[in-house]
């Protein structure tokens, strides 16, 4: 019966892990919890203590599974170690930190919305710095998708950019994205290493960042103390999501979709976080959509798909 059991179990795995799609789906759904996450944190958890924890139990999760891998690309992780630890620090605490202290000021679909600035970012960076040639569809999508990310951050109040007068939140998830945008444009030197050994060292290297952010700006061991203490059960319960889900499951899908599919089309789910993440917010946290959240979705949506178009129409 037992073996029965475990047999459907199997199945059901190894069913699951040969559907690219669903996997690919799933790993911008559960990214965007992290939004989700970091809202139902505020007031249960200090924001600090949040980053910490999760970088805490993502290193204690991934242990037991990384050992051959780390074993068998320590030569090349050796060699790139302050690349590797860039990409922990800035891609995985710096941003976080922001987000998570973005919740406390902005809507959770705002938050959500505003990350489409990251592939604007990206683009950008990459024609800046590489030089790398943008087509006119992209610059098209370009601006739309600039338009969609202006319409959130001054709630549909354009005017507000001429008077500096922003939300601190959405802000600080600009400036986080701008964080996620050098850490993709740095990752063409990222080693060639199997994705468990990178995901655990610079989920290391992002838990030593937390520390350090910790220490430097939020208040370091009384904080900790006290922290522990006086974190509630919902702000436990948002620490084992961010660290499992986003940290890990996440990463495991999209990964595996990336091997099944290629990078190129595997790529293109990445821009469902926007979307994934403010249906989540309605759905979960009951936020409301204004209508200037509506128009800014679409402007976004178009901007990704024609942005997307054309990589695709390259030759």
């Amino acid at each position: 019966m037992d073996n029965k059991a475990q047999g459907g179990g199997d199945g059901l795995i190894r069913t699951l892990v040969a559907q690219p799609y669903l996997l690919l789906v799933l790993a911008p759904t559960f990214w965007g919890g992290n939004m989700v996450a970091s809202k139902l944190a505020v007031g249960e958890i200090d924001p600090f203590l949040f980053l910490v924890f999760r970088w805490v139990g993502a290193v204690l999760l991934l242990l037991p599974f990384v050992v051959p891998a780390l074993r068998r690309d320590w030569p090349k992780i050796s060699g790139s170690l302050l690349w590797l630890c860039l990409y922990g620090a800035l891609g995985f605490a710096g941003f976080n930190m922001l987000i998570y202290g973005a919740a406390h000021f902005t809507a959770a679909v705002n938050i959500s919305i505003e990350q489409a600035a990251i592939p604007v970012m990206v683009l950008s960076g990459n024609f800046i710095v590489f030089r790398v040639r943008a087509r006119l569809l992209q610059i098209v999508g370009l601006v739309f998708t600039i338009a969609g990310v202006v319409w959130v951050v001054t709630h549909g109040e354009p005017q507000r950019l001429v008077d500096l007068s922003i939300n601190i939140g959405d802000g600080m998830v600009l400036l986080a994205a701008l964080l996620y945008a050098v850490y993709s444009l740095t990752l063409r030197y990222r080693p060639n290493i199997h994705w468990l050994s990178f995901m655990f060292v610079t989920s290391v290297a992002a838990l030593l960042a937390s520390v350090l952010f910790l220490f430097a700006f939020g208040g370091g061991m009384a904080t900790l103390v006290a922290g522990l203490a006086e974190t509630t059960l919902i702000g436990w319960g948002a620490v084992a999501y961010v660290m499992l889900f986003p940290s890990i499951i996440a990463q495991l899908c999209y990964a595996r979709g990336v091997e099944i599919v290629g990078p190129n089309r595997a790529s293109l789910f990445i821009n469902l976080l926007p979307i994934t993440g403010t249906v989540l917010s309605v759905l979960v946290l009951g936020e409301h959509l204004e209508p200037f959240h509506l128009l800014a979705a679409a402007l976004v949506v178009v901007g990704i798909t024609l942005s997307e178009h054309a990589m695709r129409a390259r030759p």
